[in-house]
């Protein structure tokens, strides 16, 4: 019997890290962003809709997707960005699905379905289990503006379109707080695997 995880966190919460240390334990990850990039190459069914929506503005010279410059349209208007998710979103979980359902097959113990707005998205039925990786929104902010170099305004507008993690957190079968080092978070992570009967 497979354990379908739903990991998820926030921006700058390090869900990437945490992501990560499932290949520790032999677990396979399902990554929705990854899926997202490949849904939208040259030849896929998304790629010929987004030309047919943005036009071939949002193109690189060799034919593939500028995501900067889509992200920019996107960005600025909710029109845009609602015909570009409900072009993308559709393939991305199809996808999704089909890769969990092959680990599922192949009985693994457990798979990670990596999905950032999972709780936004309302995915969490797409799993057994969901686990939240948290830090307060203090060391969120922070993060960001060190990672993305963003000034504070910015990343507190980008922090405000997702759902607060504490209140992901609440939703949460199991939550890592990632505040600490990468050592806490990995114990932390093993004994919720530990809990969940998935390892030993």
């Amino acid at each position: 019997m497979t354990v379908v995880i739903g990991l998820t966190g926030s921006i700058a919460s390090g869900k990437s890290t945490i992501s990560e240390m499932f290949h520790n334990f032999k677990i396979p990850v399902v990554d929705a962003d990854i899926i997202s990039r490949e849904v939208v190459d040259p030849g896929e069914s998304a790629y010929q809709k987004i030309i047919d929506a943005f036009g071939n503005e949002v193109l690189h010279e060799d034919k593939t997707i500028n995501r900067k410059r889509l992200g920019k349209i996107v960005f600025e208007s909710k029109e845009k960005r609602d015909i570009l998710n409900q072009i993308v979103h559709p393939e991305v979980r199809k996808e999704m699905l089909r890769q969990r359902d092959h680990y599922k097959k192949d009985k693994h113990s457990a798979v990670v379905l990596d999905i950032p707005l999972l709780f936004e998205s309302k995915l969490a039925h797409y799993a057994d289990r969901t686990l939240v990786v948290y830090v307060d929104e203090d060391t969120q902010l922070q993060r960001l503006v060190e990672r993305d170099g963003s000034s504070v305004e910015d990343a507190k507008q980008r922090m405000s379109s997702q759902i607060p993690v504490a209140e992901k957190a609440e939703m949460a079968d199991a939550v890592v707080d990632n505040s600490g080092s990468v050592e806490e978070s990995f114990k932390q992570l093993k004994s919720i695997l530990e809990n969940w009967n998935i390892i030993n």
